[in-house]
């Protein structure tokens, strides 16, 4: 992956709070739209979820999901030139009352402030998904597959692996 690019990643899972959460629904591929929030080392993104969607019950029947985050489409150049990336992983869900459902709360509520009510739904769950790898298109031609170290390096502004 080229030098540049990195921050260009960062910025575009900074940038962004909304993205396509793809989960396995009896072994076929189910795609959402879901609201996001990454750590700030992209060690996990943080997806607070009712138990009455779909995907949720795909996610506590299988644990495997991918989140794509895109650049938005202006309707100007070929959307095949925006970036994006496609985070796969495994969710777990976070206690309800432990420390670090506290500090994952705090977070997601630093990027959504407006799901602050959802919190006190009963039926909504807190998720981090923990990526195992990245696949990253900077645009036509470039595309990149980032292990978990080289995603948290992008966050850390770190460059040379």
């Amino acid at each position: 992956m080229h030098a540049d690019e990195y921050p260009r990643l960062a910025q575009l899972i900074r940038a962004n709070r909304w993205a396509a959460l793809a989960t396995l629904h009896e072994s076929a591929p189910f795609a959402s739209m879901v609201a996001y929030a990454p750590e700030a080392d992209f060690s996990g993104f943080l997806l607070h979820l009712s138990r009455l969607a779909p995907h949720t019950r795909n996610l506590m029947a299988d644990p495997r999901a991918s989140l794509v985050i895109s650049e938005s489409d202006t309707g100007g150049d070929d959307p095949q030139t925006l970036a994006r990336v496609s985070i796969q992983g495994t969710v777990v869900e976070l206690t309800r009352g432990s420390s670090d459902y506290t500090d994952a709360r705090e977070r997601y509520l630093e990027r959504l402030p407006e799901a602050e009510q959802l919190f006190g739904f009963g039926d909504f769950m807190l998720f981090r998904l923990l990526p195992l790898d990245a696949r990253y298109t900077g645009g036509f031609a470039r595309a990149y597959t980032l292990s978990r170290a080289q995603l948290e390096a992008a966050a850390r502004g770190q460059i040379n692996l």
